[in-house]
């Protein structure tokens, strides 16, 4: 297989990943927003536990998508100070995933 050929799909999927993780969000924010709107103006029978858990769900999701952008872009550039930059946004990404997760299992549980 030629190297660019190989470097120009890792690109491109990089980029799909983080084109797929900002869609995932935004998606979750736009439904969590008509949530909002549909349960003051017409009192769906929903609570904002359940919109809060929805949306944090979504974020999370979203977060796995740009974490595994960043391993690939990794993959294109592996150097010390690159591994060292994707190491600490994993680390801060996964600590936010984890926070994330743990109050979305609180509001489910709620």
């Amino acid at each position: 297989m030629d190297i660019p050929l190989f470097t120009d799909i890792i690109r491109m999927f990089t980029y799909f990943f983080g084109i797929v993780g900002a869609a995932v969000i935004i998606f979750g924010g736009i439904g969590a927003t008509v949530n909002i709107i549909l349960l003051e103006v017409r009192k769906k029978l929903i609570t904002y536990n359940e919109i809060r858990a929805d949306l944090t769900g979504k974020i999370v999701f979203g977060l796995d998508f740009f974490i595994a952008g960043d391993v690939l872009t990794t993959v294109l550039n592996p150097s010390m100070s690159d591994l060292l930059a994707l190491g600490a946004v994993v680390i801060i990404r996964t600590i936010l995933g984890y926070f994330l997760s743990k109050e979305f299992i609180q509001v489910s549980v709620s």
